[in-house]
């Protein structure tokens, strides 16, 4: 795969550029332009890395999986699970899906400073796309001191030791139901919550993004001994949008 390497300047002028472009919605008049491609693991197809103006947008086929302005609830992920974390001394956080880092760098805004931060990426051109065209919108947080990044399946991070994690956030694939890589359906059958659930120190949190509702899957967390919250959460930062579904699945 060849990449194409776009060098965003890291001035601040750049940034404020960027946030200023999300809020006037300018990207709106300028056309789309293919960046690079990954191939999916499994190889049943390709992921497109595609951009216009400061607008990103990661596309599978005519699916969008994600898109730099639809933030919300990909932070609501790790805010829900920071405020039911509270005070607690070295938290360690597992992030399963780099994607656009919205859920990261909503995490790094709400946990302390003795945090340790995991991030589990399957693909590696997603790193480094976060390292490079999307830069400005990662802001930095791939340097940040508590983060680690590994390019890895989740489900081997998960099943690397027992009670390790005060929470794992779970935002990969599209949710329960998986759209790009088969193999993450895994993650969320029974035996996948049983190494999740293992994975997590006593009252830890598993918390899932999916795009949509679905009862089977809160069905087998509560099969699986978690303690079971369903949130709505809206795509926009703004509460407008599609509703997607949070799940928060603690650990007795």
């Amino acid at each position: 795969m060849q990449s194409v390497h776009i060098v965003l300047a890291s001035e601040p002028s750049d940034q404020m550029r960027y946030k200023a472009a999300s809020q006037t919605g300018e990207s709106d008049v300028i056309p789309w332009t293919t960046l690079d491609t990954a191939a999916l693991p499994d190889g049943s197809g390709d992921l497109r890395l595609k951009q216009r103006g400061t607008e990103f947008s990661i596309m599978l086929g005519s699916n969008e999986l994600m898109n730099s302005r639809l933030s919300g609830s990909e932070e609501a992920l790790a805010t829900l699970v920071c405020d039911r974390l509270g005070q607690r001394r070295q938290p360690s956080i597992l992030i399963g899906g780099l994607g656009m880092g919205f859920t990261l760098r909503a995490a790094l805004d709400h946990l302390p400073d003795d945090a340790q931060v995991e991030v589990a990426e399957l693909i590696p051109a997603v790193v480094a796309w976060a390292r490079g065209p999307m830069a400005a919108v990662f802001a930095g947080s791939l340097d940040d001191a508590r983060v680690r990044v590994n390019v890895t399946d989740v489900a081997a991070a998960i099943g690397a030791g027992k009670a390790r994690h005060d929470a794992i956030l779970l935002d990969v694939d599209n949710g329960p139901e998986g759209l790009t890589v088969a193999g993450n359906d895994q993650l969320y059958g029974a035996e996948g919550l049983q190494a999740a659930r293992a994975a997590l120190r006593p009252g830890g949190i598993l918390a899932v993004w999916s795009s949509g509702p679905d009862h089977g899957f809160t069905r087998r967390l509560r099969q699986a001994g978690f303690a079971t919250e369903e949130v709505t959460a809206r795509a926009r930062r703004t509460g407008g949008g599609a509703r997607h579904v949070i799940w928060l699945a603690t650990r007795p």
